[in-house]
């Protein structure tokens, strides 16, 4: 196997990871809402998750591993790409910052400040900020 397809491969089982946590996520009241499907099914297509490994995922979410961020950075990550996805997506409506908030949770914010994070996130997204912009912003948004 070629070096460069390791790293390729390490992206798919990520991009698999990530999208299992957040059916899980979207799955956790018990049942996935219609606005929540249709944002899974965009995720996926973004996340060039195949058909077969879609239904698979959906069917048992758990079969795949979570590659939680462990560094504040890593999370500003991963909540930077959900919310351009989400903010992309806009017939999700009111629940774009339910969702959000869901996710922030996923990713480890705090119950206490996920609010004040998921709508500065946003505002970001909403302001087509870049990566390096908005994880400078989100470090520095309580100074």
């Amino acid at each position: 196997m070629p070096f460069s397809d390791l790293f390729n491969s390490e992206n798919i089982q990520k991009a698999r990871g990530h999208f299992s946590a957040i059916v899980r996520v979207a799955n956790a009241g018990g049942n996935i809402t219609e606005q929540e499907q249709k944002f899974l099914d965009k995720l996926a297509v973004s996340l060039q998750i195949s058909d077969s490994e879609y239904k698979e995922i959906l069917k048992d979410p758990s079969k795949h591993e979570i590659n939680a961020p462990y560094l504040y950075v890593e999370r500003l990550e991963a909540l930077y790409k959900l919310a351009r996805i989400v903010h992309r997506d806009h017939q999700l409506g009111d629940l774009q910052e339910h969702l959000m908030v869901k996710f922030g949770l996923a990713l480890g914010f705090t119950p206490s400040n996920v609010n004040y994070i998921v709508d500065k996130a946003l505002k970001l997204v909403d302001k087509e900020v870049d990566e390096e912009t908005f994880i400078y912003e989100m470090k520095n948004m309580y100074k």
